[in-house]
């Protein structure tokens, strides 16, 4: 007698679906450097600079001053407030070196600016 059983296969993973969400024009991010958006709960800096957009936690990891609202030199952002600054590509503070602010994927899509959104609750 033999044996007919099929020999188990692993399911496929499926991958979340990318969650871009629109959020500014590209004229608008350029003409001002900054803007604040809120994609849920989450409040997002997203600046032009040196001809690439960057997303960042819209409140600083010190005291939630406005990020956006930021002066931006030499690939970093200085919060407005008691003036921690933060690289835009990484989040990282400078002084400390400590990834405080979190990043998120930007795009541009045409003539507007897409933020990929956090798929947790």
């Amino acid at each position: 007698m033999t044996d007919t059983a099929k020999p188990e296969t692993a399911m496929p993973e499926t991958a979340m679906p990318e969650n871009w969400v629109d959020v500014a024009s590209m004229q608008s991010v350029r003409e001002k450097g900054a803007v604040e958006v809120v994609i849920g709960s989450q409040i997002i800096a997203v600046f032009w600079a040196n001809g690439s957009l960057f997303a960042i936690d819209g409140m600083c990891a010190h005291q939630g001053g406005p990020i956006a609202k930021g002066r931006v030199e030499g690939g970093c952002v200085t919060c407005p407030w008691h003036g921690w600054q933060y690289e835009l590509a990484t989040g990282i503070q400078t002084v400390n070196r400590q990834p405080l602010q979190r990043t998120y994927a930007v795009r541009q899509a045409g003539d507007r600016v897409e933020v990929l959104a956090d798929h947790s609750p």
